[in-house]
């Protein structure tokens, strides 16, 4: 996990690099493809999911080293061939991992955060989950296993497959002719993060479109058909918390409510977004679609964007010192470290969603910052900034306290959230 949190080091300021970049040049072009809450939300997500994976939080059900010790036919040295292998197997494990994650209703939680974005740009790549604990990805490289691909040739490229999807997210750049055939696109990518009827749960690939064209799941962007982004059943929620579990709160209601016990046990492995009957006319789901889409906005304040920039900025700085002094923090504080983290985005996205409870769950944040320092008399490897944390606390405390007492502060059209979710391709 050391070395991980080093490359993070590095892809971290990169990625948002590109970012700032390209909101530059829509802000030139003078098209509207960032929102400043949206892009906020976008980034607390990939601060989320990188402290969870640098945490070690997802469990594999079968690893791949296991897997190629125990099948391997061949013992493959490692030269270009061997690496050209395994990228196509990690990508062929990509489709079938992400479809899977489109068509059945257990998995599509894990992957619902990233399609909660009803904007699309480089920042909506960095919307990647938490809700994996458990994952399956591995064992669709038993091709890659069964030929004896090397463990160390895999996690080298794995990091880079991840990567290369990045560049996609972006709305300025068009069809790039015979690549079209070869590799997935913008474009193609467009179609896949599309509401669309004609666009749903289509353009599933990686990095090489071929497994799409064969597998019967491509879709060309249409010049007659505008892509039109979020979720066929919106969230209405800033927190990526809360989008990254509202499919899988959703099923567990359902479950419980519904009187039929074959319904509680199959509506897990039914197509996405399936529900009983008794339950979808007793709990009934608001579901919009290309022409009925209104975006999600908070109407929130300059103040307000102001200031949930500064927490966003600040909780991304934390995160850095967290994987910079990585080793010197150590097992268990990192945990204790990132709950910190996790419950700091929670609390500053919730003010974002103007939530009446936004001021008691950044009091919680408060007492359990101030507890750390208290009882360690250290801020993780740096005592210097406890005295700093301590203030920023206060500081935010009194903040949101007066966000919350202003008139202006609730909105009533947004004080009702969906949590519900279905795939949207």
């Amino acid at each position: 996990m050391e070395a991980y949190a080093n490359v993070l080091l590095y892809a971290i300021p990169m990625l948002f690099s590109f970012v700032i970049l390209e909101a530059g040049y829509s802000w030139c072009k003078g098209t509207r493809v960032f929102r400043s809450l949206d892009t906020i939300s976008s980034i607390s997500s990939g601060v989320a999911n990188t402290l969870k994976s640098v945490l070690g939080l997802t469990v594999f059900i079968i690893g791949y080293e296991k897997m190629e010790t125990h099948l391997a036919i061949y013992e493959v040295q490692a030269s270009w061939q061997t690496y050209l292998i395994a990228f196509l197997s990690l990508d062929f494990a990509t489709y079938w991992s992400h479809r899977l994650s489109h068509e059945v209703n257990f998995f599509w939680n894990k992957h619902v955060v990233h399609h909660t974005s009803e904007e699309y740009n480089l920042a909506v790549a960095l919307r990647q989950p938490i809700s994996e604990f458990v994952s399956l990805f591995f064992i669709f490289m038993f091709p890659a296993a069964l030929l004896g691909v090397p463990p160390e040739v895999v996690a080298i490229l794995t990091p880079v497959h991840f990567l290369l999807q990045f560049w996609i997210h972006t709305p300025h750049i068009g069809k790039l002719g015979v690549l079209e055939y070869i590799i997935v696109t913008p474009s193609q990518h467009r179609v896949h993060h599309a509401l669309n009827d004609i666009y749903i749960d289509k353009n599933l690939s990686g990095v090489f479109c071929i497994w799409d064209r064969l597998f019967g799941t491509f879709q060309e962007e249409l010049d007659e058909e505008p892509p039109v982004y979020g979720s066929t059943r919106p969230l209405d929620t800033w927190n990526p918390i809360k989008q990254n579990f509202a499919h899988l709160l959703m099923l567990i209601r359902d479950a419980w409510y519904t009187n039929s016990w074959w319904d509680k046990l199959r509506i897990w492995f039914m197509p996405t977004g399936w529900r009983p009957e008794d339950v979808q006319s007793r709990f009934p789901v608001r579901s919009v679609d290309q022409h009925s889409l209104v975006k999600f906005d908070t109407r929130a304040s300059p103040a307000l964007h102001a200031w949930s920039w500064f927490q966003c900025v600040l909780t991304t700085l934390m995160l850095m010192h967290l994987l910079l002094y990585f080793k010197e923090i150590g097992f268990p504080d990192l945990f204790i470290y990132g709950a910190f983290l996790f419950l700091t985005i929670y609390a500053y996205t919730a003010l974002m969603d103007k939530d009446k409870n936004a001021f008691w769950i950044e009091g919680l944040r408060c007492l359990f910052g101030l507890a750390i320092i208290w009882y360690t008399a250290d801020w993780f490897a740096l005592p210097a900034l406890r005295w700093v944390v301590a203030a920023e606390l206060l500081i935010s405390l009194a903040v949101v306290g007066w966000f919350v007492r202003e008139s202006t502060y609730v909105n009533t059209e947004n004080t009702k959230y969906s949590t519900l979710s279905n795939s949207t391709g």
